[in-house]
């Protein structure tokens, strides 16, 4: 049964009387050549594999072919007769229905991975779940050693963009803190079914052991980084002060012993110099 094939896409999903939700971001692949590559780019024999929104089950079934073990999480709960049968060969891949931004992803990966050497997430993110979710994931610090996901391109440039660039957000420096991120190949919108309004790219983000730079205490590193964003066209000065309530002589102080214009935007500093602000403020 070939997923990625239109007239297969419609004959599983005709007899359910389904109809695509914009709400939930679905978008099924019909390009055969993606899930093969992301499937190979994340797992091998000893891999477990987490992944969330497997639609028809078209990226869970080439991860399966690959890894020990493939769990996806799945909120649509009109699909379960779909996967049912899309997954009924392989007896290595479940479904968990939930929604992945509440469940308790790391109670989850240690009961369900616990004979696999290393676990990975691997995905086909809806849009409008990408930062969000990609947050939890680095933030709960889960016992995983990558992630692999296709998102809008644009915002796969954000998240694989240099710290201090034009193209880099919050999101970013959160990125580069947990992980080195790799944008891996560009996905065109022709390749969904029905095609969404952007083009799409594959990113992998391997999880780092210890983070690039060391900070006194990490909870105001990253509201100095959210800060530092919240208001773009605002000075550094007024955006930290503003958003963290911060005395503006204790940031200008701190801008000084950094060599920095007072006139300087959060966005131009790069991880280190986010780290040193956050160290003399705090």
């Amino acid at each position: 049964m070939n997923l990625a094939d239109y007239k297969v896409v419609k004959s599983l999903l005709e007899p359910i009387g389904f109809s695509f939700k914009k709400s939930l971001g679905q978008n099924f692949l019909i390009d055969s050549s993606v899930c093969p590559a992301m499937a190979e780019y994340s797992a091998d024999k000893n891999t477990g594999v987490l992944e969330i929104g497997p639609g028809i089950g078209v990226l869970t079934v080439e991860c399966a072919k690959v890894a020990k073990k493939v769990v996806a999480i799945e909120l649509d709960k009109r699909l379960e007769a779909v996967l049912n049968k899309t997954l009924a060969d392989y007896d290595n891949a479940e479904v968990v229905f939930g929604d992945a931004l509440k469940l308790d992803l790391a109670s989850l990966i240690k009961e369900k991975f616990s004979e696999c050497e290393r676990v990975a997430v691997c995905a086909n993110l809806p849009y409008y779940i990408t930062s969000p979710l990609i947050m939890k994931l680095l933030e709960s610090k889960l016992n995983i050693d990558s992630i692999t996901v296709m998102v809008q391109k644009e915002a796969a440039e954000r998240l694989c963009a240099e710290v201090g660039s034009r193209d880099a957000g919050a999101v970013t420096a959160a990125c580069a803190y947990y992980s080195q991120p790799t944008l891996l190949f560009e996905v065109d919108r022709y390749s969904f079914m029905p095609p969404p309004n952007v083009d799409s790219a594959v990113i992998k983000l391997d999880i780092l052991k210890e983070p690039p730079v060391k900070v006194k205490d990490e909870k105001f590193f990253f509201s100095i980084i959210k800060a530092c964003f919240a208001q773009r066209r605002k000075t550094l000065l007024n955006t930290v002060s503003n958003t963290l309530k911060i005395d503006k002589s204790k940031i200008s102080d701190a801008l000084t012993q950094m060599g920095k214009e007072q006139s300087i935007r959060g966005e131009v500093l790069t991880l280190e110099e986010l780290a040193t602000l956050s160290d003399l403020l705090c």
